[in-house]
């Protein structure tokens, strides 16, 4: 994919941002062209920035500063500029040269100019910007190698206060803090760049630490701030790289900052990216450092995700297993975990052992993880053990009586050759529940379903006569009983019809005009059709108020 085009456009956001991006293309305003870039302004819920890269690395890409834009979306925004640009096609490459040349221009004459003469100029944009101030400031205190300076700027950088009001910074100037904290970035990366690396990792933890109090007091609803915590990591990293701290006090500072008081989400620090820079050495002390966590927190979840994933990483299946092992869930769910790690390890026999296990150890089967019950069936069915595999969902069904089961239960039953059997004992539960059912309730609707699921029409019309069943369960029934029993499922008809008659609402209206179809149809095959007029017309002169109803059975003849 190359270029800017309807169809990589579409490509990139999709057909329904791009859709949505044709509604936006009077919202455009502000468009300016580079070389290789073209930007705008384009009002929405609010006005975003948007920027589209033509000749990018992958070919066309951009950027927007709306929520979905800073996920990474190619949002109905970018769509708009574009095709904005490309209605007017002739445009483009007369602009693109003419931002070529400007740059040339500019440059050319920069060049020319004298030291004196470039003094003045930089002198002049650095007391009309003040963004421009601080970076150049920034600068020169690191080329002097001032880092009592560069921190000091840091610190200014990440200070809410000209940004606050009453202590927090509100909405509308978290982007402005956010554009003022990320100097910080580009200061400390700056320093790593000028061969003072040991120095940017003293303040890039700094910084993450000043980042983590400021976000207490700021709505980062936008989530700004995550972008300027991860430049931080991505910067502490990067300094990690060139100055090569001693791996130990490293692996400590890691396992310190995943699970210490500053992780705050921000930096999202992890100690697996570092893994080059700590060596044999720091890894192992980064293992060491992080079971001493897990052993005295064992229940906590940053602790026994760091062990996990330095295990995993380590490819130690059995530490990932003794991971899991030391906080097994009551309801069979980790011993599914185990079982699946296992089977990645390629350890079969073992992975079957703990599911077995999980469902052994708690026999109360109304409590246990389903997926780990399906698991076991089908490993019981893949190593031909039908009748294992049947065992254990007769007692599944037995202690979770759903259709679901049931529907397990009569595949497995199926699978071994065995369901007649099965299925009598099964309804005989489900009619045993159905007689055990509380006055006003219905205990029977599962004996229902059951029934209509195996296709059963009459026996499932009896067990609803006999124990009760919703009135959806008696829709399907008279649905499916029409053609041979109009009369009964006449009755249900009009039964479900009369309570809908009492509301209001096109959702209503539409539940209503069905069942007057299927009310038609019955009169139709009982040879009585005058009765329906009849009932039709009387239902007319009672609802005439209801506009959408009456227009709604006019267009179905009724």
């Amino acid at each position: 994919m190359r270029g800017l085009s309807e169809t990589n456009l579409k490509m990139l956001a999709g057909a329904r941002s791009f859709e949505r991006g044709r509604g936006y293309l009077d919202a455009v305003s502000g468009v300016e062209v580079g070389d290789g870039w073209i930007t705008a302004s384009v009002h929405g819920t609010e006005r975003y920035e948007v920027e589209l890269v033509l000749e990018g690395p992958g070919g066309l890409s951009g950027e927007c500063d709306c929520p979905y834009g800073l996920e990474g979306n190619f949002c109905k925004h970018l769509v708009a500029l574009g095709l904005t640009v490309l209605a007017r096609p002739e445009s483009l490459p007369r602009q693109r040269k003419a931002a070529r040349e400007r740059a040339q221009d500019l440059d050319g004459w920069l060049s020319a100019l004298a030291k004196d003469e470039l003094l003045t100029l930089v002198r002049e944009q650095v007391g009309a910007d003040r963004q421009l101030r601080r970076r150049l400031e920034l600068r020169a205190a690191s080329a002097r190698g001032d880092l009592a300076a560069v921190r000091s700027r840091i610190r200014e950088l990440l200070d809410i206060g000209p940004c606050a009001q009453y202590g927090y910074v509100e909405y509308a100037d978290a982007r402005a803090y956010a554009d003022q904290a990320g100097q910080a970035v580009s200061a400390i990366g700056a320093l790593t760049g000028s061969g003072r690396a040991a120095d940017a990792v003293i303040l890039a933890r700094e910084a993450m630490k000043l980042l983590a109090q400021a976000v207490e007091s700021v709505d980062d609803s936008d989530g700004w701030l995550g972008q300027v915590g991860a430049g931080l990591a991505d910067a502490h990293l990067d300094a990690c790289r060139a100055a090569r701290p001693d791996p130990g006090e490293l692996a400590r500072w890691l396992v310190g900052q995943v699970l210490g008081e500053w992780d705050d989400g921000l930096t999202d620090i992890d100690p697996l990216d570092y893994e080059d820079v700590l060596g044999e050495a720091g890894m192992a002390v980064l293992r060491k450092l992080a079971v001493e966590a897990w052993q005295g927190n064992r229940r906590g979840w940053a602790e026994k995700d760091l062990v996990e994933r330095l295990a995993k990483a380590g490819g130690d299946v059995d530490a990932v297993i003794a991971v899991h092992a030391a906080d097994l869930a009551p309801d069979g769910h980790t011993y599914l975990v185990i079982a699946r790690e296992l089977d990645t390890a390629r350890r079969p026999d073992e992975a079957l052992h703990w599911a077995e296990r999980g469902v052994r150890e708690d026999r109360d089967l109304t409590a246990v993880d389903t997926a780990l019950v399906d698991y076991l069936c089908d490993r019981y069915a893949q190593a031909d053990r039908l009748v294992d595999a049947l065992a254990l969902r007769r007692e599944h069904f037995g202690a979770r009586r759903t259709l679901l089961t049931y529907q397990q239960l009569r595949s497995a039953a199926r699978a071994a050759d065995r369901w007649p059997a099965e299925r009598e004992g099964a309804l005989a539960l489900l009619r045993a529940d159905a007689g055990l059912r509380q006055p006003g309730t219905y205990a029977g609707p599962v004996l229902v379903d059951a029934l209509l699921d195996d296709k059963d029409v009459d026996a499932a019309w009896q067990a609803a006569t006999e124990t009760g069943a919703h009135d959806r369960q008696w829709l399907t029934l008279a649905d499916q009983a029409r053609a041979t029993c109009p009369a009964d499922a006449l009755d249900v008809y009009l039964r479900l019809a009369e309570p809908l008659t009492g509301h209001t609402g096109n959702a209503v209206y539409e539940q209503l005009v069905s069942l007057l179809l299927s009310i038609r149809d019955c009169h139709r095959r009982l040879g009585s059709p005058e009765e329906f007029t009849e009932y039709v017309t009387a239902l007319r002169t009672a609802q005439k108020r209801k506009r959408n109803l009456m227009r709604l059975m006019d267009e179905h003849g009724l």
